[in-house]
């Protein structure tokens, strides 16, 4: 009986293996891979930081890096950078830590006269982890400290209102976006950094997107960066003087 039963199990259990070992097989994602290799996605602008760093100085005067807020912006109306000299370095859901491992290779190194930083929607979000305001608060201000050694002028920029993510609707970035800006303006003030407020301009006085202004209640429409624009040429104006 007992012989019997092993055998069956040895003829059985392979056929269990099988699904698990096709499994083992089915390539990563690109995104899983990227996460293992290239964490700080440092190749996503490696041929483009080639090419901008040849531009004349007049187009490439100001940097503008970021998530997807600054990817989007320069997606959707790229003709407000080509005009202005700016260069886009934004992409879409990075947090803090991985802006600071491209910050020279996409910033630096392409020795603009300013950068406009744009961080912190997605520490706060969670995207890489539990959000940590000390760890977030040292990572931007090491932005900082790299783009001074550089000589290269400050832009913070307000992070944008959000009532809430959608897609986290357990989080409460109503209450952490207005207590990370306060920080962040009182940053830009200790080291001579331009603010760029964005808040003033799109906050519907429930720490919300006013209306029209974002598509999902976070990322700006069209409407949204029209009214943002001014504010960063403000800015720029302001930073270089």
């Amino acid at each position: 009986m007992n012989r019997r039963l092993l055998l069956a199990a040895g003829l059985v259990l392979p056929g269990l293996a099988l699904p698990g070992v096709a499994l083992a097989q089915t390539p990563p994602s690109e995104e899983e891979v990227r996460l293992h290799t290239d964490w700080p996605w440092l190749a996503r602008y490696r041929d483009a930081n080639v090419a901008d760093a040849a531009l004349p100085a007049q187009r490439r005067r100001c940097v503008f890096i970021g998530d997807s807020i600054t990817q989007g912006w320069k997606d959707a109306r790229p003709s407000f950078f080509e005009v202005n000299g700016f260069i886009g370095r934004g992409i879409g859901g990075q947090t803090t830590p991985q802006m600071l491992l491209r910050f020279t290779p996409d910033v630096v190194a392409l020795e603009p006269a300013a950068v406009h930083i744009l961080a912190g929607t997605n520490d706060i979000a969670g995207n890489t982890g539990p959000f940590d305001p000390v760890a977030t608060r040292n990572n931007l201000s090491a932005m900082v400290a790299l783009a001074k050694a550089a000589g290269i002028r400050v832009i913070l920029g307000a992070i944008t209102p959000a009532a809430t993510y959608p897609w986290k609707p357990a989080l409460h970035p109503d209450v952490e976006i207005p207590r990370l800006n306060a920080w962040i303006r009182a940053l830009a003030a200790e080291q001579g950094c331009v603010f760029a407020d964005y808040t003033t301009v799109m906050d519907d006085g429930r720490a919300g997107m006013k209306p029209g202004l974002a598509y999902d209640q976070v990322h700006p429409t069209q409407d949204g960066y029209a009214v943002m624009e001014p504010v960063a040429l403000a800015a720029v104006k302001a930073a270089l003087g």
